[in-house]
């Protein structure tokens, strides 16, 4: 068994959509996670930037001796999963396959849509992932990049959620039966989006999807199927720990977590 921790890394808070999936299907495995809440939202950077603050947070992860990196974030997924994967000897797992092959399999009139940042738009990955798959299927993607700073700002419940959900979404009503939530920020703001979208389209939560890949892979390789006395899990923000824990605690239902400030810019460079 190897009990060394899974990384988890986002730009915010959104990869603690992921963290909570995976401590539900793997409650034996340790998480440590990493958030720049100080560099978000990643959406409307250059590819360069985010490959760099992705590095950032990839070292920092093996620093802390992971034995596996889960870019908990879709335009990281999107700008770095390739780089990484190719340079580091351990599993690194990302959130659009998972995310594009479960949307193929729910759609009946298909089409999809995606919203995601404007990075994740740009790069065109989801619509590309499923034409490879299914080019019948009619894609249509849509950025909404003021989502993040919601989610950031824990401001999901207020009457500008509302609003900015409301317009951001207009485009897609009624042409989708399939809505991929395309960042790992966006499932904090489901009801919304749910409400907006009407009952009958089903949104995919492409983190919870990813989930499904790393409990396929751990039990084939890594899994530490044994209960442990102890789990400690770690989460780190390059922000203020206050902020970061009101939303982590309320989204993971768990009280009293090990929350601490990390600086990362240019942390011990393996690449």
């Amino acid at each position: 068994m190897d009990n060394r921790p899974i990384g988890l890394l986002d730009s915010g808070v959104g990869g603690l959509t992921v963290a909570r999936e995976l401590l539900r299907q793997l409650p034996n495995e340790e998480i440590v996670y990493i958030g720049d809440t100080r560099r978000a939202p990643y959406g409307p950077r250059s590819k360069a930037q985010i490959v760099e603050f992705t590095w950032d947070m990839v070292n920092f992860l093996l620093s802390k001796d992971v034995k596996m990196i889960v870019m908990a974030c879709n335009t990281a997924t999107a700008m770095a999963l390739d780089e990484v994967k190719a340079q580091l000897d351990i599993p690194v797992i990302g959130v659009i396959l998972p995310g594009a092959t479960s949307a193929i399999q729910k759609t009946t009139s298909k089409k999809i849509g995606i919203i995601a940042t404007q990075a994740s738009v740009r790069s065109d990955e989801y619509r590309k992932i499923i034409h490879h798959k299914s080019s019948k299927i009619e894609v249509t993607s849509l950025a909404c990049p003021k989502f993040v700073s919601i989610v950031e700002s824990n401001e999901m419940e207020s009457d500008i959620a509302k609003r900015v959900v409301h317009e951001s979404l207009a485009p897609l009503v009624g042409k989708v039966d399939t809505l991929i939530l395309g960042c790992t920020h966006y499932p904090l703001l489901r009801p919304l989006i749910q409400q907006e979208m009407g009952s009958e389209v089903q949104l995919i939560d492409s983190g919870a999807e990813a989930v499904r890949d790393i409990s396929v892979l751990l039990n084939y390789f890594l899994l530490n199927g044994q209960e442990r006395k102890e789990i400690q899990h770690h989460f780190y923000t390059t922000a203020g720990v206050d902020s970061f824990r009101l939303i982590a605690e309320k989204w993971l239902a768990i009280g009293h977590l090990n929350i601490e400030h990390a600086e990362i810019e240019g942390f011990n460079k393996v690449k």
